[in-house]
């Protein structure tokens, strides 16, 4: 356990309540400071030089329904490389809305009233779950390759962006249990840009990971759910023709049909049958 933590206050537009909040807490155990960008976005706050230079050892979010949507594009942006342990000042928000964070890499939450002794307490456990080399093991996101990243979409080909691949897991990995979370991403894929989904597969490695050979393997595992979810879907909306299916996905027919054997998907049972003629 660190004897002090200094931790970063993010909070754009909300000074009043970072200011009250500025300086040290527990003995100095805990440090708060105010990010200069009181006045910008949640972009801004997260791109602060102090943050991305190491100068904090983590930052608190302040997010209520006002601002999620703006924290949400901030996160999605990343695409799960962090600046730093983020966590959730979650006030008045669902769990479906903190969940939504979290699947974007923030590391935990806390709810009002503001507590130290709690927020010193997450803190630790976020800063003590993973080894720094796990932290930091991000690896070349596959997100650029889905749909929703950037000028190209689908699984990428030609000039488009990198196709999504998911490597053979490790021999004897336990795979990540899919969450409710996921289901719900695996559900709307389509929909999906491929920064949330790279920063998703990076937070489900970094709460599970115990080494950076694990943090591989269960990333590995979630990306090969989400490709498997992405192949289902493109055959779903295009009523199993595969190949419209793979012209969504950017890639040949012959690509798209090796990923479906390799996923053991059968494109019959999204064939709609012919409506019979009424007698």
């Amino acid at each position: 356990m660190r004897e002090r933590l200094d931790c970063a206050i993010l909070a754009p537009g909300r000074e009043d309540w970072a200011g009250a909040l500025r300086g040290p807490h527990l003995g100095g155990r805990l440090v708060l400071h105010t990010s200069p960008h009181v006045h910008g976005t949640a972009r801004d706050a997260l791109a602060d030089p102090a943050m991305t230079r190491g100068r904090y050892d983590a930052g608190l979010l302040y997010v209520d329904e006002s601002s999620i949507r703006d924290w949400r594009t901030a996160l999605a942006a990343l695409a799960g490389r962090l600046p730093a342990v983020l966590l959730v000042y979650a006030v008045a928000l669902r769990a479906q809305a903190v969940g939504d964070l979290m699947a974007l890499g923030v590391a935990d939450f806390v709810r009002p009233p503001f507590c130290p002794e709690e927020l010193r307490a997450r803190l630790d456990h976020a800063l003590n779950r993973l080894p720094p080399a796990c932290i930091a093991e991000h690896g070349p996101a596959y997100g650029a390759g889905l749909p929703g990243s950037g000028s190209g979409s689908g699984f990428g080909s030609g000039s488009g962006p990198a196709p999504l691949r998911a490597r053979a897991p490790v021999a004897g990995a336990p795979e990540p249990p899919v969450t409710e979370s996921e289901i719900a991403f695996c559900n709307t894929i389509l929909d999906r840009s491929g920064n949330e989904l790279e920063a998703y597969a990076v937070a489900v490695a970094m709460q599970r990971a115990t080494s950076r050979e694990s943090f591989r393997a269960a990333k590995c595992q979630v990306v090969a759910r989400f490709e498997r979810a992405y192949i289902r879907a493109a055959l779903g909306r295009h009523a199993g023709n595969i190949t419209l299916a793979a012209r969504m996905a950017q890639k040949h027919r012959r690509a798209f049909w090796a990923l479906m054997r390799k996923h053991d998907i059968d494109p019959a049972p999204y064939r709609r049958a012919p409506a019979s003629d009424a007698d």
